[in-house]
């Protein structure tokens, strides 16, 4: 008998098994993703269209009905009818947001840091005096004497786009507004007064989401955001596939570079359309993002990363010409990617520890910044350290059964009563239930551990005397939400398999924090804030966390949610010259830690694979809970 395919629904990660034939359309039904077809699937509305990703080579000719509905470009960019679509292999597709109804939840915001807007890109107005016959100087030397003169700019450099527009600009009325980087050199020249038009993008480029935010340079005024999925998850759902693609691909590297820059343009064409901007009145452009996406995004090879030692490429920060990169912005625009601080710690931590200010306080500062790969720092005033953990794309949804992205229909809040292991659930845009997003995956567990569900070694007790917990074909699972009660045509379940699968991913981050404390002769007492930073970090609910073990035993009132952190610390650098000298100052002085090479990590990591951690007596909190519940002994998991 054949074996049935794989199907991955983007950008929320749904994955169903089909057989050979059955087509997208048919497929996509048991997710609850609601693709459109307004025609039943025969062809004729042309509203089913998705983008297959992967796969594309497997599939056949395009059907007369999408030749009448997709256009050359759309064929081009790997458009299909998902009812026209039978597949033979395995496909990645991509249901974009005109398809469908629902959204992708993608955080954007974070705690703003008020900064005195110093960039580096100034503006200025002038008016010049005709050359005359007796008097006949260039234009390019009237521009000059004019900046020096009015405003003591001297020894400038023009661009050679800046000249070409000199001429026009200055002839029309003899007032003329040039833009000067960095002081050094005149990037733009333009006719009257247009100092007041003076923008800038500031990038955060994660594994996973993307999000821009359009700058006025002058009032560092955050004027519109965008933000998407990183268009390379078709070539890898993590950092380490993705660098296998490039080492085992010759083009590798420039099909992921493209893909990135692709994402960026996209968010510049819809922060230009919300604020009512031109791609030429971009000034200058700063990203933030993990060292690999930073190499990526540069067209640097990443391979090394992945490598022992695990050095970066390169770690000061980078200043490059857009037109280099393909950005679409004005021409020769300055593009700055903040500084790395080692193999695993970016751009990103960097910005973190930035907009947090954890440097500049004598409070010790505990900060993660959750996703799939989470950097931990612990520092203060006296100095940082930091670490990365591989904690996986288990939190977005991957490789948990009903797992998925933070979309509509996810179920990012649960409660399981104790006593009749009845569900409470809250769901994203509070529509009917498809899945399970990260915050929810973490209230499940917390819920399944206060009820006895499983025990400290994250097993599903079986003795317990209600049908939510069932044999399967994978082993034991908990019913959540019956397929009567959700938008798709099974059951929502959180199987063993899935517990082992956020197992890890807790332990990961946990193992990190630990490690660290230990190296700064940290304890949790000691520790003044506790800083969530990042989409999932901004979502998830800080007890269910600390219960399950994902970080140290902190008092909840020491924890704060600082958002997209690294979002801030990119437009604080975009917007202010001083803040940038402060990144690189934070990458040169914050201590980098590999994990690997330390002794301890495989011990540490198997404490911190039980729930919440090996050792109770230190976690006090927990220990009172379990001991109240009388379920499962747990001395037998102290550490002696």
């Amino acid at each position: 008998m054949p074996r049935e395919i794989e199907i991955i629904f983007q950008p929320e990660g749904k994955r169903v098994a089909i057989p050979r034939g059955v087509d997208l359309l048919e497929a996509s039904k048991g997710t609850g993703l609601g693709i459109s077809s307004i025609c039943g699937g025969k062809g004729v509305c042309g509203k089913c269209k998705v983008i297959v990703w992967r796969g594309r080579q497997t599939l056949g000719a395009l059907t007369q009905q999408e030749a009448r509905h997709l256009s050359d470009e759309e064929v081009e960019a790997g458009y299909r009818l998902a009812c026209q679509v039978h597949p033979q292999a395995d496909l990645v597709v991509e249901v974009p947001m005109s398809s469908r109804t629902g959204r992708q939840r993608l955080q954007t915001e974070g705690v703003e840091v008020r900064v005195e807007p110093r960039p580096l890109v100034k503006k200025y107005f002038f008016k010049l005096t005709k050359p005359t016959i007796k008097a006949i100087e260039s234009d390019e030397d009237l521009l000059l004497t004019a900046l020096e003169a009015g405003y003591g700019l001297n020894d400038l450099e023009l661009d050679h786009e800046a000249l070409r527009e000199l001429p026009k600009a200055i002839r029309k009325e003899w007032a003329v507004t040039a833009a000067v980087w960095g002081g050094k050199r005149v990037m733009a020249v333009e006719a009257g007064d247009a100092v007041n038009r003076c923008f800038g993008l500031a990038v955060d480029v994660g594994t996973t989401k993307m999000a821009g935010f359009l700058v006025d340079l002058n009032t560092g005024e955050v004027l519109s955001v965008s933000s998407l999925m990183n268009p390379q998850i078709p070539y890898g759902e993590d950092i380490i596939t993705r660098i296998t693609y490039v080492k085992d691909n010759p083009g590798g590297l420039v099909d992921l570079q493209r893909a990135v820059v692709d994402g960026v343009n996209k968010i510049i064409d819809d922060c230009c359309r919300k604020a009512g901007v031109s791609r030429d009145e971009i000034y200058e452009v700063v990203a933030v993002g993990n060292t690999a996406m930073h190499h990526l995004f540069l067209g640097i090879s990443p391979v090394s990363v992945a490598l022992a030692p695990y050095a970066p490429v390169a770690r000061r920060g980078i200043n490059v010409d857009s037109a280099r990169l393909g950005v679409e912005v004005r021409p020769h625009t300055n593009i700055y990617f903040l500084p790395n601080i080692g193999g695993f710690v970016g751009a990103d931590n960097v910005g973190v520890i930035l907009s947090t200010r954890i440097l500049d306080s004598d409070e010790i500062s505990m900060c993660l910044d959750i996703g799939t790969n989470t950097e931990v720092v612990l520092g203060n005033a006296d100095g940082a350290m930091t670490c990365s953990c591989a904690s996986g794309p288990a939190f977005e949804g991957a490789h948990i059964r009903h797992g998925m992205r933070a979309a509509t229909g996810a179920i990012e809040r649960v409660a399981i009563d104790p006593e009749t292991f009845e569900v409470n659930y809250k769901t994203v845009d509070d529509s009917p239930p498809i899945g399970i997003c990260g915050s929810g995956l973490i209230d499940a567990l917390a819920e399944l551990f206060k009820a006895g569900v499983m025990d400290a070694s994250g097993k599903i007790n079986q003795g317990l005397d209600t049908p939510r917990v069932r044999r399967s074909s994978d082993g034991l699972e908990f019913l959540i939400v019956p397929k009567d009660e959700a938008l798709t045509e099974q059951d929502i379940v959180i199987t063993q398999r899935d517990i082992r699968e956020l197992q890890k991913a807790k332990a990961a981050i946990h193992t990190g924090a630990e490690i660290l404390m230990r190296r700064r002769n940290i304890a949790e007492a000691d520790i003044d804030r506790l800083l969530l930073a990042g989409a999932f970090g901004s979502y998830l609910e800080p007890e269910s966390a600390r219960l399950i073990g994902m970080y140290p035993e902190i008092p909840l009132d020491k924890v704060r949610v600082v958002g997209n952190a690294a979002g801030v610390g990119a437009r604080m650098a975009l917007v202010s010259e001083e803040e940038r000298d402060r990144a690189e100052q934070i990458a040169q002085s914050v201590k980098y830690l590999e994990l690997a090479a330390v002794s301890s990590f495989q011990e540490e990591y198997m404490k911190s694979l039980f729930f919440p951690y090996r050792d109770l007596n230190r976690y006090p909190s927990s220990t009172q809970l379990l001991n109240r519940l009388g379920r499962v002994m747990w001395s037998r998991f102290q550490v002696s």
